[in-house]
């Protein structure tokens, strides 16, 4: 008789020395389902995958696959008993082809010994298939791939190893609403040949998508498992976080208009990234940038702030021109820019909270002699810390120990903290769990309440849909049309961002 379950994990427990990781966690997951698992950051989702793809070992609990139970003794061994994982960050060396890429370290071989290159196009083009894919080259280069693209292979990689279960953490991280799609009606097509799909992710509104079934986990315990039909975002956002969270966007004062305009791009360019871009964004207004990857907004962002100056035009901030050649001269004109990458642009991920939140306006805490006042750093930091909710026993523990979500609520503070008369955030919430991701939004709106101007770059739909009071889409590194929020809705700003027909809402 067939086992109910495909993979059952019950009872799982793992401490790490002052934290208990997981505690008591539990995940059944069926034959051929989509099965979501949900959770703030810190709540134990990928200490548990890592634990089911056998680089952790539980310290107590139970693991079985179709009814037998097993243990993994390494990660290879977790592959072989029937266990396939796809990290958040790609693992795909950009130097090697499609097919060396997928086969790593497994290539046929002939007799002889030698790599043999016919046995392996033939079972790459095979795999290449599964997703309509057999088109591809299969000696091309993965740097070569769209992004998109390269995330499948990755999938390919899994699925090379035949899995019965295969782990998606946070596969849409990077990817475009459309490259979105395209990867849903890829993991369809898996869960038709039978494959069971653990899906982690903290954009809900792909749970609702995608998935058949959630586990919630909260603070590394279990909450519940829903039918996602069953459900809707308000029940799984309060046992998320134990809270509910009403209006997760929040809305502007209409009461209160915008001030004149406080930043004003007039016919900028910059060679390969975008040309002739012209838009302007008033005191107390949110302005978001949609587009695919590649449309030019965040070169745009990088431009202004005079990480990647202009090459034509003029930049104007309170109807004064200003010429920035390096983010140190656009800071000083009263700009600030949170990067997309937190992690390689943004943070000093080995310094301190504290050292973090003060590193771009050093000179506001020296004295007259131009040295560092420690105590005024310690009195900012801890000032920080509290208003900004971040989760840590002190202000000198390294940002890197900090969750993701912390992490983020670091960064923005260090930037909302040098009172920027305008502020470019660059996908504010990649990487980020619901909860911090309202607190992030409360911080943007606060901000712009004070009087800057927010340039919005994200490729989160329902976050430029949700934030911005006017929407600017650009494709190919131009301008193709411009929405106000009130009229604004998903299938005008993608039919906008991709050239389709319903463009007739462009300037």
């Amino acid at each position: 008789m067939e086992a109910e379950y495909v993979l059952e994990a019950t009872n799982i427990v793992k401490t790490f020395p002052g934290v208990r990781a997981l505690d008591g966690v539990n995940l059944k997951v069926r034959k051929g389902e989509i099965h979501a698992v949900v959770g703030e950051n810190g709540a134990g989702k990928s200490t548990l995958m890592l634990i089911l793809s056998g680089i952790y070992n539980p310290d107590e609990g139970h693991i079985k696959i179709d009814g037998i139970p097993v243990e993994f003794d390494s990660p290879e061994d977790a592959v072989k008993k029937g266990i396939g994982i796809v990290f958040q960050e790609l693992s795909l060396v950009p130097s090697l082809s499609i097919a060396e890429n997928i086969f790593a370290n497994r290539q046929p071989v002939t007799s002889l010994g030698f790599v043999n290159r016919t046995s392996l196009r033939t079972k790459t083009i095979e795999l290449l298939s599964l997703f309509g894919l057999e088109h591809l080259d299969t000696n091309m280069l993965v740097r070569y791939l769209p992004l998109a693209q390269q995330q499948v292979i990755e999938i390919l990689k899994a699925l090379s190893h035949n899995p019965r279960i295969l782990i998606l953490d946070e596969p849409t991280s990077s990817l475009t609403e459309i490259e979105i799609k395209e990867l849903f009606k890829n993991i369809r097509i898996l869960t038709q040949r039978g494959i069971a799909c653990v899906y982690i992710s903290h954009h809900l509104h792909e749970i609702f998508e995608i998935a058949d079934t959630v586990t919630v986990l909260r603070d590394g315990r279990y909450v519940c498992d829903a039918e996602v039909k069953d459900i809707d975002e308000d029940f799984l956002v309060s046992r998320m976080v134990g809270r509910p969270i009403v209006d997760m966007y929040g809305h502007r004062d209409t009461t209160i208009p915008f001030g004149p305009v406080r930043f004003k791009a007039q016919h900028i360019s910059r060679a390969g990234n975008f040309a002739d871009i012209s838009f302007s964004i008033k005191g107390g207004e949110i302005v978001g940038f949609a587009g695919l990857v590649g449309a030019g907004r965040t070169e745009v962002g990088r431009s202004i702030f005079g990480a990647e100056p202009i090459e034509e035009g003029t930049l104007w901030l309170d109807n004064k021109p200003i010429h920035p050649k390096n983010p140190r001269q656009a800071i000083a004109e009263g700009i600030g820019y949170l990067s997309e990458d937190r992690k390689s642009q943004g943070l000093f991920l080995d310094f301190s909270i504290r050292a973090n939140v003060v590193a771009n306006h050093l000179f506001d805490f020296c004295n007259s002699n131009g040295f560092l006042q420690e105590r005024k750093t310690v009195s900012w930091a801890s000032k920080i810390v509290s208003e900004y909710r971040i989760a840590t026993p002190d202000v000198e523990r390294p940002v890197k120990n900090l969750s993701g979500g912390n992490q983020q609520k670091v960064l923005a503070a260090e930037w909302i903290g040098i009172n920027p008369k305008l502020l470019i955030v660059d996908e504010p919430t990649r990487g980020v769990d619901v909860g911090a991701k309202s607190e992030i939004y409360v911080l943007i709106r606060k901000l712009a309440a004070t009087g800057a101007g927010i340039m919005l770059i994200s490729s989160d739909l329902s976050e430029i849909l949700g934030l911005s009071d006017r929407i600017i889409v650009m494709q190919n590194g131009v301008i193709v049309g411009e929405l106000i929020a009130s009229e604004a809705t998903e299938e005008k700003v993608i039919a906008l961002a991709t050239g389709a027909k319903q463009g007739v809402y462009a300037l």
